[in-house]
């Protein structure tokens, strides 16, 4: 029995290339897949980037027969065996938005996958780089990896290519920030669809639909995402938040309560050091206000 990787789904198909000594085949036709009726009796749903092993049909497609064990599951987008999250986040139009990147930054951290966040249109800025600068040097103090780049001139897409060879990648962010337009000069003979960015409403409009693996070439496959700009706090404890906010824990094994929220307890060292500035205001007051969010919606449900 083959064993393959999904490599995009739609519709209720499954696009599977087969895998060659551990290795994608790039080079040969997906196969399409529907799955055996018995996955859905085991509560399995398949998912772009699962290995899997199919069985061959008389008429050149497959049946998905089994899920092997996944090393990361992702639900929203729904992607397995990602070790990358990129999170895109532009530097104008629309505007940079640290609510929402520490957002995602919150959800990568509580799903295990290593974050890479990337800021994208960088030839807009108008400060001569001056803001970029600033957050990327908040970011990569706090430990997170952080590259710039710009689809218009190029530049840092080949920094970029080579960051995210022999892993599959999830890319992920803020509507509008050109998740598109970079794939398409990470690999040019892509040509997907771009769409353009509404100034009123200060967004993107949706232009990708389904979730596939995108070959980028030297092993890298990177997994085009529909665009989102919200994200909830469902499947996360409160209690887990502030693990969530890396630069936190050093402090909080000191705070003088266990299980300190980090917010009103004395003796809070997590406090005391956004307090002396050693913690970002922006990246405290996120944490607060995520906190108070998770607690509204544990009320409500």
């Amino acid at each position: 029995m083959p064993e393959g990787i999904i490599v995009k789904a739609l519709s209720g198909y499954y696009y599977v290339k087969p895998l060659r000594d551990g290795f994608i085949a790039t080079e040969e036709e997906a196969v399409q897949c529907r799955g055996r009726g018995i996955l859905k009796k085991k509560g399995t749903s398949p998912l772009v980037g699962d290995r899997i092993m199919y069985i061959l049909t008389e008429n050149g497609e497959g049946m998905v027969d089994e899920v092997l064990p996944r090393e990361s599951e992702l639900i929203r987008p729904p992607v397995a065996n990602v070790k990358l999250a990129v999170l895109l986040f532009s530097v104008r139009e629309p505007d940079m938005n640290l609510n929402l990147l520490d957002k995602f930054l919150v959800h990568i951290e509580h799903s295990g996958l290593e974050p890479l966040i990337v800021l994208t249109k960088q030839d807009l800025a108008d400060d001569e780089g001056e803001a970029t600068a600033q957050v990327k040097e908040m970011y990569e103090k706090i430990g997170y990896e952080v590259m710039v780049t710009s689809s218009l001139n190029g530049s840092g897409s080949e920094e970029l290519r080579a960051r995210l060879a022999g892993s599959i990648s999830v890319f992920s962010g803020q509507s509008g920030v050109g998740k598109s337009t970079l794939l398409n000069r990470l690999v040019p003979s892509l040509e997907l669809e771009t769409g353009e960015i509404s100034m009123r409403l200060g967004r993107g409009r949706h232009t990708t639909r389904h979730v596939e693996l995108i070959d980028i070439g030297g092993g890298g496959f990177v997994a085009d995402t529909p665009g989102f700009s919200q994200l909830d706090f469902l499947q996360l404890g409160v209690e887990e938040l502030s693990v969530c906010f890396r630069e936190f824990a050093s402090y909080a094994e000191n705070c003088k309560f266990r299980g300190c929220s980090h917010l009103h307890e004395p003796g809070c060292k997590v406090k005391e050091a956004w307090e002396a500035g050693e913690i970002a205001d922006s990246r405290y007051e996120h944490y607060k206000l995520f906190f108070n969010e998770m607690k509204d919606k544990k009320r409500r449900y």
